[in-house]
């Protein structure tokens, strides 16, 4: 749940800087980041792809929507990995952050004619075609750019991926990719032949979002694989990639199991390899594109308690409501997914009895809930300061303004010393669009 950096003792601390300190510097609510943590995780999904798939390991691509600023894309840059983006904005961002457009890979069902050309215009190493308007619209883009543009088909393999409906992206009855089993992958693929300024590498699958097991992940292989088989068959040469996605779940609560990299890509290169050796194929150069598996861990949200509420249930039970100073405007995860998350009192220690406890924002909203339920000391005052681990995939990156909440910035902390990557929005911001 928390980066390796986070000591919860006494008083909750990262990298040596106490929650209160932090607080005191940077003001609540603040989305608090462990760098070296990042790093870590980056190139321990690296290294595991590396070591699985040896010559045939691919890139790693993160995935810029589980969060993204500039300073995120430097670091990006210098652990050498690639980044996924799926639109004009988390491109510039890359961009912005020195990354080499050769290691982006462009996604998202609904391109623009704009956002193709951009991408196609600075270079971008892969663009991931998700529909037969794509792909004469990236075909039209690299005509006129004088260049042959690298693409991948998204393909729907459809699979029911153990995870929340609303972030399963493999079954039949989705928005995204090109369906294995009605025939209209293989009509994409007919298309993309069709023209000579794309060039099919292969095949790409995102099978959904914070899954815990690498069985979805091997059946997905096995399909994709099975058309590569058809691919050969059918026009006499092996396509070299397959990107098979992220969606790696992580631990948010006490009890939660984790994929760590090594086991889950394992896992994958045996499936890989097994089933290629059925077809008589070359194994493929293989990427991913792990976004919560890497920066999710590494942050927390820092919030202060505000009000504090006691509630008589319908059948007599007792609930007590804290009242943080955030809420679904910077986590909209639990009211989306009823995503589960604990929180720890993060400013000292507390040996009062517990509480059940419901942890609400200050929003005008029913159900601007963080946690539904989580025993907390019933000594918790306002002013206080509350913890919620495991806040960096979706949290900052779906922050919203709604009740013109400002937006948390986000503080970096790395060896002792804190500093701001993403400031805090000013009232000034929310004016500034206004005419």
């Amino acid at each position: 749940m928390w980066s390796s950096n986070v000591l919860t003792g006494k008083e909750l601390s990262i990298s040596g800087i106490s929650a209160t300190l932090l607080a005191q510097e940077f003001a609540t609510p603040a989305f608090i980041m462990d760098e070296a943590d990042f790093r870590t995780r980056a190139i321990s999904w690296d290294d595991a792809l590396k070591s699985a798939f040896g010559e045939h390991a691919g890139t790693v691509y993160y995935a810029a929507k589980a969060f993204l600023c500039t300073e995120v894309a430097r670091w990006i840059k210098d652990i050498g990995i690639g980044i996924d983006v799926c639109t004009g904005g988390e491109l510039a961002v890359a961009l912005a952050g020195g990354v080499d457009p050769a290691k982006i890979e462009l996604h998202g069902n609904n391109k623009s004619v704009a956002e193709i050309n951009k991408a196609v215009s600075v270079g971008v190493g892969t663009i991931v075609l998700d529909s037969l308007f794509e792909i004469d619209r990236v075909a039209a883009a690299a005509t006129q750019h004088g260049k042959v543009q690298k693409v991948l088909l998204r393909l729907t393999p459809g699979i029911e991926a153990h995870t929340h409906e609303s972030i399963a992206t493999a079954h039949e009855d989705v928005k995204f990719g090109f369906s294995i089993a009605s025939g209209s992958a293989w009509k994409a693929i007919e298309a993309v032949r069709t023209h000579s300024s794309i060039e099919l590498r292969g095949f790409h699958a995102h099978i959904g979002s914070q899954i815990l097991d690498t069985g979805s992940f091997e059946v997905s292989a096995e399909r994709l694989i099975a058309l590569l088989a058809k691919y050969r068959e059918a026009f006499g040469v092996e396509l070299p990639e397959l990107d098979l996605g992220g969606g790696y779940g992580i631990h948010y609560v006490p009890g939660d199991e984790e994929l760590a990299p090594s086991v889950a890509m394992q896992a994958v290169a045996s499936a890989v390899k097994t089933h290629c050796a059925v077809h008589s194929l070359n194994v493929p150069k293989i990427s991913i594109e792990p976004g919560r598996a890497i920066v999710g861990p590494t942050m927390f949200t820092l919030y202060e308690v505000g009000t504090i509420k006691d509630v008589t249930l319908e059948n007599g039970d007792n609930r007590r409501y804290i009242s943080i100073d955030g809420g679904m405007s910077d986590n909209i995860r639990p009211s989306l997914y009823k995503a589960d998350y604990t929180a720890v009192l993060a400013n000292r220690t507390s040996t009062a009895p517990l509480l059940s406890t419901r942890l609400v924002g200050k929003h005008c909203e029913t159900g601007d809930i963080l946690i539904y339920s989580i025993e907390l000391a019933s000594d918790i005052a306002p002013g206080d300061l509350l913890a919620i681990p495991a806040t960096g995939a979706y949290g900052r990156s779906m922050a919203s303004n709604y009740n013109h909440v400002l937006r948390p910035p986000v503080i970096a902390v790395k060896n002792g010393k804190a500093r701001v990557i993403v400031r805090r929005e000013s009232e000034a911001d929310l004016l500034g669009l206004d005419i």
